[in-house]
C-alpha cells in the first residue's frame, strides 16, 4: 500500500483528507516530521487560512526545506489542495506580501468580483473546465462540478494551467508541473468525482 504523507502544519483539520485518501486505497500519515516525508510515496499539502500565516507555520517547522527536498529534488508526486495550491507559488498577498514555496512561477491574489451579484468568498459547487489533458482528471469529463471555498486565486504561466473555473471572470482551478499538481477545489469534499481525482493522483 502506498504511503501518503499529509502535511500537518497546524492550519486545518486533516481528518477529511485522511479518510478520503484511505478510501482511495492509500496509506495516509498525517505528519510534520521530516523522516515521514523521506519514506513517502506521495505528499499532499492541504490548507485553510491565510497564505502568510501558513508559510510562517511551514518555516517554523522547517517543512519548507523538507518539501523542497522531496518535491523538487527527489520528484515525489505532490498535490496541493486549496491553500496548499496557493503555497506552491513564488509569492502571495494574503496577509501581506510573502514568499511562497516557489514550486510554480506565479502569485496569489484576491479574487475581483465581476458584478454586484458576485459574492466572496467563493463557496460551493462550480464547474472545472479543462484547458489541457491531465492524468489528474482521467475518467472525468470537463465541466463537472467540484466544491470550492476561497477568496484568493493563483495567477501563473499558462503552461502550468490544466483547468479553469468561471467565477469573477474565471480563475485557475488546477495546475501541474511534472509530478507536481495543485487544485483550488477540495477533492475530499467533492464526493465521487473528488475521490476519483485522488485515485488518479495515487496512480501517478
Amino acid at each position: 500500500m502506498k504511503k501518503v504523507a499529509i502535511v500537518d502544519y497546524g492550519m486545518c483539520n486533516l481528518d477529511s483528507v485522511f479518510r478520503a485518501v484511505e478510501e482511495c486505497g492509500g496509506n495516509p500519515v498525517v505528519t510534520g516530521k521530516a523522516r515521514d516525508f523521506e519514506c513517502a510515496d506521495y505528499i499532499i499539502l492541504p490548507g485553510v487560512g491565510a497564505f502568510a500565516n501558513a508559510m510562517h507555520q511551514l518555516r517554523q517547522r522547517s517543512l519548507d526545506a523538507v518539501l523542497q527536498k522531496q518535491v523538487i529534488d527527489k520528484q515525489i508526486p505532490f498535490l496541493g489542495i486549496c491553500l496548499g495550491m496557493h503555497l506552491m507559488a513564488k509569492k502571495g498577498w494574503e496577509g501581506g506580501e510573502t514568499e511562497g514555496l516557489g514550486f510554480i512561477d506565479g502569485e496569489v491574489r484576491h479574487l475581483r468580483p465581476d458584478s454586484s451579484h458576485t459574492r466572496l468568498p467563493h463557496v460551493g459547487w462550480n464547474e472545472v473546465v479543462y484547458v489541457k489533458e491531465s492524468s489528474l482528471f482521467n475518467g472525468i469529463r470537463s465541466g463537472k462540478d467540484f466544491y470550492f471555498v476561497h477568496s484568493y486565486h493563483l495567477c501563473c504561466s499558462e503552461e502550468n494551467v490544466i483547468a479553469r473555473t468561471p467565477y469573477c471572470g474565471e480563475f485557475v482551478s488546477a495546475i501541474s508541473d511534472g509530478l507536481t499538481f495543485g487544485v483550488q477545489f477540495h477533492p475530499e469534499k467533492s464526493q465521487r468525482l473528488g475521490l476519483q481525482v485522488l485515485r488518479n493522483f495515487l496512480s501517478i
